[in-house]
């Protein structure tokens, strides 16, 4: 590794504005109408040249982060804003360090300081991560680089951590140089379980509703299945599902989501055991709650011995979780910039250097969405994404959300016109264009971390205010 510049967080802001969903959105248990979205304004100063600004946005998902039932959506939200405050007051003036340096060094403080406070590990994530984002994307603005040539150069400052003791001798600048980062991503889309499955039908935006509709409008090949707990109601959507797609997406590949809730393994067994004789999906995301899914007593045979690979999302809550999870079967994990973006490329690090050792390709990551919205929040996503080399990604934001009343015309015509590969003309509206089952992200390859407008800081509320914006 090169000489990394060192930096030093000079200010934080943080602020919230709601955002509405265009059409319900159900994954597990949950139903999400609506979300508050939080923006992160950075101004970082560094070494040899001066402060610059970044900044980051993220839906405060409830219900995702922390899924326990005494916990009031509103609540979940509260603990997300907490997440980010704390996370601000170690991070500010705090000494030098890279930006890989200044995660590592308050990675375990954090987490700590969410279990004081009764966070879940993924809500201490979630502020980390926000920040981690802004700082990276306000270093490589002052460096002038892309946050692709910061990775190619190592100037992210990766090196040999007490937190992944399993990468030891890892040469991370040599892996960091031989990624190349992909310019077009095909996008793999999001089937809810209140989606509508027949008919072409649109909403009153002129935006696709029902499932043939947004195969007809996006051209999609790669589908997402959620998946609610129960086997047989499960299969015979799924059934459903599938047959929509027989019909309308030639040579389609699928996933499914089980968001935590087979909390029964006979259940799991059942559902697995129904997908012989069905188009085989590429793997059975998150079907065990998180609990369950890294524990010593947790029953072998529904992971290692299902011909389908079972991935790990709610689960990989922390730096060893992807680590203690391969030791009890699990094969894949996810990525998602609100998890933290160094924990993913640690996580593909560990794939490859794991599939060398075993002399297979067993381990794996998928691209994940947790409703990333238009904007610098979906922007660095995928360029996360495109830097893992992962083809197909999860993007459900575009579908889910609604647009229009969540970003400022300001804002919308700054990005329109400065990423017009991924949103096009300015319609009014600010939406990812999805051609035959594809976004170009060729824009994202600019100084900075994926994007050359910045979001319109003026339309937002306090921190304080986003429980109250669901």
């Amino acid at each position: 590794m090169g000489s990394a510049a060192l930096l030093v967080v000079r200010a934080i802001e943080a602020g919230v504005r709601p955002q509405r969903m265009r059409l319900p959105f159900r994954f597990g248990a949950n139903t999400l109408h609506a979300c508050p979205q939080v923006f992160v304004r950075v101004d970082a100063e560094v070494e040899g040249h001066g402060i610059s600004q970044g900044y980051a946005a993220e839906l405060m998902m409830p219900k995702w982060f922390d899924k326990r039932a005494p916990f009031a959506p509103a609540t979940n939200v509260e603990h997300l804003a907490l997440s980010v405050r704390h996370a601000t007051e170690v991070y500010l003036n705090d000494a030098p360090a890279t930006p890989f340096g200044l995660f590592t060094r308050h990675y375990c403080t954090l987490l700590e300081q969410g279990q004081r406070h009764d966070l879940t590990q993924l809500s201490v994530a979630f502020g980390q991560s926000l920040l981690d984002r802004a700082v990276l994307d306000a270093f490589c603005r002052a460096l002038h680089v892309s946050f692709f040539d910061a990775a190619h150069h190592n100037q992210l400052g990766f090196t040999d951590s007490s937190l992944a003791d399993d990468m030891r001798g890892w040469d991370w600048s040599g892996w960091l140089a031989q990624l190349e980062p992909l310019r077009a991503i095909q996008v793999r889309h999001t089937v809810g379980l209140l989606d509508q499955l027949d008919g072409v039908h649109c909403g009153a935006d002129g935006l696709p509703t029902s499932l043939p509709a947004v195969i007809e409008t996006y051209g999609h090949r790669f589908f997402k299945i959620k998946i609610g707990g129960d086997p047989a109601g499960d299969l015979a959507r799924l059934r459903a599902v599938l047959e929509v797609l027989r019909q309308c997406s030639a040579g389609f590949q699928y996933t499914l989501d089980g968001n935590e809730q087979y909390a029964d393994p006979r259940a799991l067994h059942e559902l697995l055991a129904g997908l012989h004789g069905l188009p085989k999906p590429l793997y059975v995301e998150q079907p065990l709650p998180r609990d369950q899914s890294l524990v010593a007593a947790l029953p072998a045979a529904p992971i290692a011995g299902s011909a389908v690979p079972l991935l790990m999302d709610e689960a990989d809550a922390t730096i060893d979780a992807f680590v203690r999870g391969r030791a009890v079967g699990w094969a894949g994990v996810s990525s998602k910039a609100c998890k933290g973006l160094y924990k993913s490329l640690l996580n593909r690090a560990r794939c490859e250097r794991w599939n060398h050792e075993e002399g297979t390709g067993r381990y794996f990551m998928s691209a994940e969405d947790l409703t990333c919205q238009a904007g610098i929040c979906v922007q660095q996503d995928l360029a996360l994404v495109s830097l893992l080399g992962l083809t197909h990604c999860e993007r459900n934001g575009h579908h889910y959300g609604d647009a229009t009343g969540s970003v400022t015309t300001t804002e919308r015509r700054a990005f329109s016109a400065a990423h017009p590969d991924l949103y096009g003309a300015d319609t009014g509206q600010l939406r990812l264009q999805i051609k035959r089952g594809t976004v170009r992200i060729d824009s994202l390859f600019k100084p900075g971390f994926a994007h050359d407008a910045d979001p319109d800081f003026s339309s937002l509320q306090p921190l304080a205010a986003a429980a109250a914006l669901l």
